[in-house]
């Protein structure tokens, strides 16, 4: 599956602001600020903001969620930059509650350049909608909010892109953060079953729930009935019934992939999920699997890496090409 594909099967602008937000490249995690703080002047019917009240509490959120990420090796930061300012002006923001007025001003003079041209981009260029333009210049800019953000934040699917949004923030930042980044990104995350959060695997510290990472690669749909979550709190399904690795030990012993990984954990309706209990998958639930587990290889890391090891690792000495022939396997293995 493309990013194109991930698009037509479901084309509106929920799954353009999915794209940018899930599948966009992360260099740094300021996106998530802007996103966060466009979800919520939309959801309040906001339609056109003075660049400089995006630009607080943007900053806000910044320093709330991390201290402010550093520069690429070689980079130069002058005084006036963005991030040494926000080193600078962080304790007395956190101490009044609010960006102090040098860090609001270089927020907003970063803004624009730093991550508002960037944020349609994704892989595969523009998302197919536009949810912002900046008009005017200098102290005077605006931000006109669009129709297609408008949607977003009038969905019934607002919590769950919320949640969407947050979880993939906390990934990115877990893998710039020091002392687990490195491993998050050489080795992928694994699955705590017992909470059922994502975590690092050296550590095992949680990122985020496994829920909120994967619901939106699903198009916020459940993945037994195919119908929209509507706002409900899912439940995680183990698309392969995870008795399976019970009753194989008992026998012979279970010699397929771990089925409490990602790849093999999607979101349900509870009720659909309580009715499927142990039962295996059907075909229909085996192709949403692969078009969910192909568009998460469409992110950033480290959950493709995660997945990409799991085909790597599926069969010794064997290349497995892709999630359909994965996925028949493993029904080989369990039938």
């Amino acid at each position: 599956m493309t990013t194109d594909d991930f698009y037509a099967a479901a084309p509106s602008a929920r799954a353009s602001w999915r794209l940018a937000i899930l599948m966009g490249r992360n260099a740094r995690t300021y996106k998530f600020a802007l996103g966060s703080v466009l979800l919520h002047h939309a959801s309040q019917g906001h339609t056109e903001i003075p660049l400089r009240d995006l630009a607080a509490p943007y900053a806000m959120a910044i320093l709330e969620r991390r201290a402010p990420q550093a520069p690429q090796s070689g980079t130069e930061l002058g005084a006036t930059d963005f991030l040494t300012v926000a080193a600078e002006e962080s304790a007395e923001s956190r101490r009044l509650g609010h960006p102090t007025d040098r860090l609001t001003e270089a927020a907003e003079r970063s803004m624009p350049g730093m991550v508002m041209e960037k944020f349609h981009n994704h892989g595969g260029g523009p998302v197919p909608h536009s949810f912002y333009d900046i008009v005017g210049r200098g102290r005077g800019r605006t931000v006109r909010l669009s129709s297609a953000l408008g949607d977003v934040a009038r969905s019934y699917e607002l919590e769950g892109l919320r949640a969407e949004l947050d979880a993939r923030w906390s990934i990115v930042e877990s893998s710039f953060a020091t002392g687990i980044g490195r491993s998050l990104i050489e080795e992928g995350v694994r699955v705590d079953r017992s909470t059922l959060h994502i975590t690092d695997l050296r550590r095992r510290r949680p990122v985020t729930g496994v829920a909120e990472a994967v619901a939106g690669f699903q198009h916020g749909r459940c993945h037994i009935c195919d119908e929209s979550l509507d706002g409900e709190r899912p439940a995680v399904d183990h698309v392969f019934p995870h008795a399976l690795m019970r009753r194989y030990a008992s026998v012979n012993g279970w010699h397929g992939p771990d089925l409490d990984s990602l790849w093999n954990l999607a979101v349900a309706h509870p009720t659909c999920n309580g009715e499927k209990s142990d039962r295996m998958p059907t075909p229909g639930e085996l192709t949403r699997l692969a078009r969910r587990n192909e568009a998460i290889m469409h992110s950033p890391v480290p959950l493709h890496k995660t997945l990409r090891l799991t085909l790597r690792n599926a069969i010794p000495g064997r290349r497995i090409s892709g999630w359909r022939t994965f996925l028949h396997e493993v029904e080989k293995a369990c039938a």
